[in-house]
């Protein structure tokens, strides 16, 4: 299962700690997907995850838009 965070329009710290809420109501292994705007968004979630040791599967950006894929750590 996958979800999306809709985490456009805000800055950091914001979107790392809406995501931590969302993915910590997801099962381990499951995938949570962020779209974010700001340029910070992929330091600031690869940092995350090797802090809290989930997986940061991949972060791309399209047009002014982030999309950031984490694993909940097992």
């Amino acid at each position: 299962m996958k979800k999306i965070l809709d985490a456009r329009g805000l800055l950091c710290p914001l979107p790392v700690l809406r995501a931590r809420k969302v993915i910590l109501s997801l099962l381990p292994g499951e995938e949570l997907e962020v779209l974010a705007t700001d340029a910070a968004a992929i330091a600031d979630f690869a940092s995350f995850c090797s802090q809290t040791g989930h997986t940061y599967v991949s972060g791309e950006e399209m047009n002014g838009v982030y999309t950031i894929r984490l694993r909940r750590k097992n």
